[in-house]
This record gives structure tokens, sequence and C-alpha cells, in this order.
């Protein structure tokens, strides 16, 4: 089960230096990120995404591929690999990156803008969906950010102790 939790911040820069941390806690293995987003509501009020995942990207390296492939395939059957590529190369490519754009994946979109909506001119948000955490660890490494806890699916005792810790009690990142 995934664990969704949204964090304000008084500055728009601090949302992705958290998650730069978070990343790197990742690579150790403390935290598996499903998704991570990061919201920015700049001064005239306008809202600004920053999907950790860019499915247009990925899915069309993944188009990329398997078009090859397919074309490479066709263009066998009618004597003329190189032109298959080429063209499934191209097809694949493109309806891989259309597929991307189209699809959403982890958190939605609206739930992220309707709550991006509620933070204040100049500040930012982090959306973290992670499925493992070690909840000790994440903790002691994140002690010394300072934000506000806006929603989140974690149990009543995780949630509390996640507050204080952002809050700056200390005490809460050792317990």
């Amino acid at each position: 089960m995934s664990d969704l939790v949204v964090i304000g911040f008084e500055n728009t820069q601090k949302a992705e230096e958290v998650l730069w941390r978070l990343r790197a806690l990742k690579r150790q293995n403390l935290i598996d990120l499903y998704d991570a987003v990061v919201v920015v509501r700049d001064e005239e009020g306008e809202i600004h995404l920053k999907q950790s995942i860019n499915l247009a990207h990925y899915d069309a390296s993944a188009g990329l591929l398997s078009g090859g492939l397919l074309g490479t395939f066709v263009g066998m059957l009618f004597l003329n690999p190189a032109a298959g590529f080429l063209i499934g190369t191209m097809v694949g490519a493109g309806a891989g990156a259309l597929s991307g754009a189209l699809s959403d994946y982890g958190i939605p979109d609206d739930f992220i803008t309707s709550l991006g909506e509620t933070i204040p001119p100049n500040s930012s948000a982090l959306f973290i969906l992670a499925r493992k955490v070690d909840p000790e660890k994440v903790l002691a490494e994140l002690s010394d950010v300072k934000g506000k806890v806006l929603r989140t699916t974690l149990s009543p005792d995780q949630e509390r102790r996640f507050r204080e810790v952002l809050a700056g009690s200390t005490a809460a990142a050792k317990a």
C-alpha cells in the first residue's frame, strides 16, 4: 500500500530541495518513491507543477524501441528492413510520446491542482506517494526541514510524529 503525504513550505524552492533529499534517500533504499510532484505558486498566484516522472519522454523512448523492432520485422517481410526500422521508429516514438502526454501516473493531477490552489502565493508544496519507507531514518534525515503537513494518508500516530518533526521538535525525530 502507498502512503500519500503533502507538505507545504513558505518559499518556492524548499519543496524542490526536499525532493532532492528524498531522491538521495531512495538511492539508500530508505524510501520507495512511487510518485512525487512539486507545486509552486508564484507571486501572481499561478500554479506550476513539476512532475518527477516525465511520462512523455519515458513512453517516447519505449515507443522508439518497440516501434523500431516492429518496423524492422515488418520491413523484413517486404525486403526493406532499413525503411521499416525508420518508419517504425518514428511512428513508435510519436505514439509513445502521445500516450505519455495523455496518461496520468501516480497522484491525480486534478487533486494536485485543487490542493495547490490552497497554498499561499510565493510558496510551494511537495506531494509524495511512497510505497515503502523506513520511517525512523527518513524522519531523522528530514528533522531540519520546516514545513506544514497539508494532507496525508498516514496512520494518526505516524502523522503526529511527522508533524512534530516538521514543526522542529527534535525529541520526535529521536523517538
